[in-house]
């Protein structure tokens, strides 16, 4: 059975992709999930987040060369394992240029996403090639977004990029849903937003999620000690948060125990 591949996604940054990546990639694997983060930000902030020396390891940017294999590039953390990235990777829409370059993510993965049960890619804060890879390789996407007016003009844009790529690329492609991060019922301008994002989750065929992510010091507070924010502060409101979104993601059932119960 392959793994389920999730992109974390929206052309704007600065609204929560990676500690969403980092979040669910550290409940998932505290669940018993086989899980594989793989970051495609040039930034390397997932790979960074987690622990890892990005300046000094094997990165999907060698994989894609075709310089070393997939498995080969795969760094190990006490979260997860990893797909790091780094700077060399922002080379990518001038250097990929030859037929099939939106492939490149989903070839790769294919080695790979037999031994895992969930794969979370970490996109650029960008519609380039690279987001376009993560998009063609998905099963699904979660697009967060924080409650400001341009976080929701980044969202409205993702449309015409997602249909593209289903009308050219990968078909079953699905939106899971719009994440809002730092989230504060009390200030009118993210209920607002909160309605307005109702709106375009309905142009995009999905739904706002249950669960907000209220903002907290822990997690700008995280990625400094190279740990996502449910295991730098697991009784943080922002984790409860995250907990539930995990819920909605892939229900409250373990992975583990489906495996073990599949073997008799």
């Amino acid at each position: 059975m392959s793994a389920s591949i999730i992109a974390i996604t929206n052309q704007k940054g600065g609204v929560g992709k990676t500690t969403t990546a980092a979040a669910l990639l550290a409940l998932l694997a505290r669940r018993g999930a086989r899980v594989l983060g793989v970051d495609l930000d040039p930034q390397g902030s997932l790979g960074f987040s987690l622990g890892l020396d990005i300046e000094h390891c094997v990165t999907i940017y060698d994989v894609f060369r075709g310089e070393v294999e997939p498995e080969q590039a795969i760094s190990h953390t006490e979260t997860c394992d990893i797909l790091p990235s780094n700077i060399l990777l922002s080379g990518a829409e001038l250097e990929f240029n030859r037929p099939g370059r939106e492939f490149l993510l989903k070839k790769a993965l294919s080695r790979l996403e037999a031994k895992y049960d969930y794969i979370i890619v970490d996109t650029p804060p960008a519609l380039g090639l690279l987001t376009v890879n993560a998009y063609v390789a998905a099963d699904s996407l979660i697009i967060p977004m924080a409650p400001e007016v341009l976080s929701l003009l980044g969202v409205s844009q993702i449309k015409e990029t997602i249909e593209g790529v289903r009308n050219y690329y990968n078909s079953r492609l699905q939106v899971l849903g719009i994440l809002l991060n730092r989230y504060n019922a009390r200030f009118n301008l993210n209920r607002e937003v909160l309605e307005l994002a109702g709106q375009i989750a309905a142009q995009l065929g999905t739904r706002v999620f249950e669960a907000k992510i209220r903002g907290s010091v822990a997690t700008a507070e995280a990625p400094a000690q190279g740990q996502s924010v449910v295991d730098y502060a697991p009784r943080a409101t922002t984790t409860l948060d995250f907990e539930a979104l995990c819920d909605e993601v892939a229900g409250r059932r373990s992975p583990a125990a489906d495996r073990k119960g599949g073997d008799n």
